[in-house]
């Protein structure tokens, strides 16, 4: 069976990290590189070319501007490609604009560039690459203030869903793996089961919750009680 070859671009202005993960890229015999580009104006223009892309690594502090502009211009010209964000920011205002400009996974600076290849195969293959430190910081901010302060949190209200809506328990455990900062694999191997396993897992758990990201998961769980 012949392999799929996952057609990838990179947007970054540090010289010697773009040509790190170019040349793991390029070794990488399930991956190709479209193009490379180190600024904001050369990512909008490259955008522009007639060559498809299935993932986009990003970073977001380009010297000529945000990389949000450019997720913005992924998703009008590329709509079936996935973003992923690789960046030294982790606070919260770039985590969640990364992920309301439509960015399917959100890394930081601390992985090396083999590693990055796998979550580019994960990011490809459905799921939703995101360092463990961004991950806490959204169940984080999940927390209402009065509860993160010690006040009592006023009188829950009726679950919406329907009961057979809850998750069973290979489900509820997908999702403290995922709310960890978990890749695919990692969780496919942690539960004994085949990444096409994790996939369906994945769907039903997204179904359920009705959200499109391991983010939106992670929040809608954590209000409903399903991480606790």
């Amino acid at each position: 069976m012949t392999q799929e070859t996952i057609r990838v671009a990179v947007v970054e202005d540090d010289g010697a990290c773009r040509t790190a993960l170019a040349h793991a890229l390029q070794a990488a015999p399930d991956m190709r590189v479209q193009w490379l580009a180190a600024s904001r104006s050369e990512a909008l223009e490259r955008l522009q070319d007639d060559l498809p892309l299935d993932v986009l690594l990003l970073d977001l502090g380009l010297p000529d501007g945000s990389g949000l502009d450019v997720l913005a211009a992924l998703r009008r010209r590329w709509p079936q490609a996935a973003a992923m964000v690789s960046t030294i920011f982790g606070d919260e205002a770039h985590v969640l604009g990364a992920i309301e400009a439509g960015a399917m996974g959100y890394l930081l600076k601390d992985l090396p560039p083999q590693a990055v290849l796998q979550e580019v195969r994960s990011l490809h293959a459905g799921g939703s690459p995101i360092n463990p430190l961004v991950a806490r910081k959204l169940l984080l901010r999940a927390v209402s203030p009065g509860q993160a302060s010690g006040a009592v949190p006023p009188p829950a209200q009726p679950a919406a869903a329907a009961p057979d809506a809850a998750p069973s328990a290979r489900e509820a455990e997908l999702l403290r793996m995922v709310a960890r900062g978990h890749t695919l694999d990692e969780v496919a191997q942690a539960m004994g089961v085949s990444r096409h396993t994790v996939r369906t897992f994945v769907r039903r758990v997204y179904a359920k919750l009705q959200v499109s990201t391991r983010a939106e998961a992670v929040s809608a769980a954590l209000r409903q009680g399903w991480l606790e």
